[in-house]
Formats: C-alpha cells, sequence, structure tokens
C-alpha cells in the first residue's frame, strides 16, 4: 500500500470564489506512484467545500446563485451571536460538502469527461487549506 499526502493552499481574493484544482490533485496522484486507489480530497474549514461538476462559467454562476439562493447572506443567522459573520457560509459547506473521493486507474486521476474537480470558498480573503491524501497499490 502506497499513500502521499499533499496541502493545497487557499487565500482567494473574494469572500466566495471557485477554484479549479483538478490538476493539482492530478499532480499529486501522479507523484504518488499509485496505479490503483482513490484519493480524498478534503476541505480543511468548515466555511470551505469541494465538489465536482463541468467547468464552464455558466453552471459554476448558477451553482453560486443556488447556493445563494438556500443560505443567503443575511444578519439573522444565531451563530452570528458568537460574533462570526459567516452562519450562510457554514450552511454552504453542508450543501456542498467538504469531501470527495475519486478512483484512480492506472496512475491517473480517472474523472468522466466533463468531471473537473473544485474547491469551493465560502468565507474568503483569508489563508485556507486542501488535503489530498492519495492511497493504494
Amino acid at each position: 500500500m502506497k499513500s502521499r499526502t499533499d496541502y493545497l493552499w487557499f487565500n482567494t481574493p473574494h469572500h466566495r470564489d471557485t477554484v479549479n484544482i483538478t490538476q493539482q490533485v492530478a499532480d499529486s496522484v501522479e507523484k504518488s506512484g499509485v496505479q490503483e486507489g482513490m484519493v480524498l480530497v478534503s476541505a480543511m474549514h468548515i466555511t470551505a467545500g469541494v465538489f465536482v461538476n463541468d467547468d464552464e462559467p455558466g453552471i459554476l454562476k448558477d451553482i453560486d446563485e443556488w447556493l445563494e439562493r438556500l443560505a443567503p447572506f443575511r444578519d439573522d443567522y444565531r451563530h452570528h451571536r458568537t460574533g462570526e459573520t459567516n452562519g450562510d457560509s457554514h450552511l454552504k459547506n453542508i450543501l456542498v460538502h467538504h469531501q470527495v473521493i475519486l478512483p484512480i486507474t492506472a496512475g491517473k486521476l480517472d474523472l468522466g469527461p466533463w468531471q473537473q474537480l473544485f474547491y469551493a470558498e465560502f468565507d474568503g480573503q483569508r489563508r485556507k487549506r486542501v488535503v489530498v491524501k492519495v492511497m493504494g497499490e
């Protein structure tokens, strides 16, 4: 069994951002030497997430608007009583989720023809990380 752990670091310029991380994860898979296995990609913050979808600007904007409709930024979240103002970011994390597991086949990240991997930032403009854990034979 082989494994490799890498960290990707982000400090996005906007409060909400989406970053395509497919190539960075594919690079981690290649460096690991794993031929058959899986890679776990996990946002290490409760106000960020990771997801798989098409890298098409329209759908990415649709996803952002959908998340904002379901968990809008507003002042009346109970979480804000702690002094934070990111209650919506916590809810968006639950909707997108914080991790994905992807297959590795023949030493490569095994995605469908349009699938790309994204880091979703919901409370940005500060340093955050994603763990990439490659496991297999």
